[in-house]
């Protein structure tokens, strides 16, 4: 997708209007029949996906095995049945928070195409683009010898592509959470088809114990829970996250109450129905591109809201609470500060160095 403004649009809202635009196309598109071991048409799978509504049992993701075995057989979040047939040595990810899992569990060196928009860890910078503006290019991902994909689900990456990629018996994973147990989940997954499946349990175990304990802490805190009103960017329309998504999660866990779109499909709003939602906190996922609590609150229409009365207009970084991935502990502190800056939080773990 190519940004409608000079400047670079937020990192969540250009991963979600282009969720959109292609959830749109494929939900246009004439159903095709699907093979048994390939699983549900993307469509069926988009419906659950997008509204949060867990998955039928059929569809939903196997547990992780314990050992990396192979052949190794595992069911990904759209119910797709795939076969690894040995370790993977040549890894490719279509999304950044598949690409922070890969190095998180040691697989990073076995990763040989990323996304533009992959900047972390700064080795994944060095990698072989193979997603430029939202489109995979299938040839470049053959001419890498790929013996895994990652991909992002609920249409992040087009279902078109990923068809492609497994008719060329390319083995396809695909990932969605729609909220953080979701996220948790799935770095189980990717790390046991990438063969780390050991250390995928253990850094899982390590970012429960860190969410149970920030979620504690705030808890104790006993504050009101604002209604928070996260902007992804207002150019031209308002944009928000939609509803049943790891981020209306992430924003309930640090302590606010989240005003969506109200639907699951949708990332603008009114600003009528904004006003009528009366933020009491605005954060600004759009800070890091300009985006200023002064020029919020000289928006014609918006100085009748609470937030803006209050001067309640706070910066976040968009990075951290766009990527379900590792950093999810991060973005929920990020986002629990911003919430109520007075917040004692417990110490974060010392940083280790990436895989």
């Amino acid at each position: 997708m190519i940004p409608t403004r000079a400047r670079r649009r937020p990192a969540g809202f250009l991963i979600l209007s282009a969720l959109i635009a292609v959830i749109v196309a494929g939900c246009g598109a004439a159903a095709s029949a699907v093979p048994a071991t390939v699983g549900p048409s993307p469509t069926a799978v988009i419906a659950a996906a997008a509204t949060g509504t867990p998955l039928p049992a059929s569809l939903a993701p196997s547990p992780s095995p314990s050992a990396d075995a192979y052949p190794l057989s595992l069911k990904d979040d759209e119910g797709t049945v795939v076969t690894i047939a040995a370790r993977p040595t040549r890894i490719v990810s279509l999304t950044p928070a598949t690409t922070e899992i890969l190095f998180a569990v040691g697989a990073g060196p076995r990763v040989k195409g990323v996304t533009d928009a992959d900047d972390y860890p700064p080795a994944a910078k060095q990698i072989t683009q193979v997603v430029k503006l939202g489109a995979v290019d299938i040839e470049k991902i053959v001419g890498l010898g790929a013996d895994l994909v990652i991909a992002g689900g609920n249409s992040f990456n087009s279902p078109d592509s990923i068809a492609k990629l497994r008719s060329l018996g390319i083995p396809v994973v695909v990932v969605y959470a729609a909220d953080v147990a979701g996220v948790f989940r799935d770095i189980g997954l990717v790390a046991t088809a990438a063969g780390a499946a050991a250390a995928g349990a253990s850094l899982v175990a390590s970012l429960q114990s860190q969410v149970d304990a920030v979620v504690a802490a705030i808890a104790a805190a006993g504050a009101p829970r604002p209604r928070v009103f996260y902007e992804l960017d207002a150019t031209k329309q308002v944009y928000t996250f939609a509803d049943g998504i790891v981020q209306d999660d992430l924003i309930r866990k640090a302590g606010g109450d989240p005003i969506t779109t109200g639907s699951p499909t949708v990332f603008s709003i009114p600003l009528e129905k904004l006003v009528v939602a009366d933020p009491q906190l605005i954060l600004l996922g759009d800070a890091a591109y300009g985006t200023t609590p002064a020029q919020v609150a000289a928006r014609p229409g918006w100085s009748v809201m609470t937030a803006v009365k209050t001067r309640a207009i706070r910066a976040v970084d968009d990075t951290l609470v766009s990527r379900p991935g590792p950093r999810i502990v991060e973005a929920l502190r990020a986002l629990a500060r911003a919430i109520d800056p007075t917040l004692t939080l417990p110490a974060a773990p010392a940083p280790s160095a990436a895989p």
